[in-house]
């Protein structure tokens, strides 16, 4: 009945930078650390785990001579993140037996 939630996903963190790269498809560093919340060090070890994963590419380029580190979705990402939400729904919506 119920399935397993995806370990990579279900990281508030991790959650939150998929959430956001859905909507925008890609988005910097810092734009990323701003809606989030959350420290630098805490972002990068979160954004490396979602990258090793296959569900983001991280691009680090310069612009401006200062560093900018781009993050884009991937199309396992974006499968991954389906698959969450419907499995999650399957939570909510359980009937309880009378």
């Amino acid at each position: 009945m119920f399935k397993d939630l995806d370990v990579i996903l279900h990281s508030q963190l991790r959650l939150a930078v998929v959430s956001l790269l859905i909507s925008v498809k890609e988005a910097e560093f810092t734009y990323l650390k701003e809606q989030t919340k959350a420290t630098a060090g805490n972002l990068s070890v979160q954004l490396q785990k979602l990258k090793e994963a296959g569900y983001i590419d991280i691009e680090k380029k310069f612009k401006d001579n200062y560093p900018q580190t781009m993050c884009r979705i991937t199309p396992k990402g974006i499968r991954a993140f389906e698959e969450y939400v419907e499995n999650l729904k399957a939570y909510l919506t359980v009937k309880p037996k009378n």
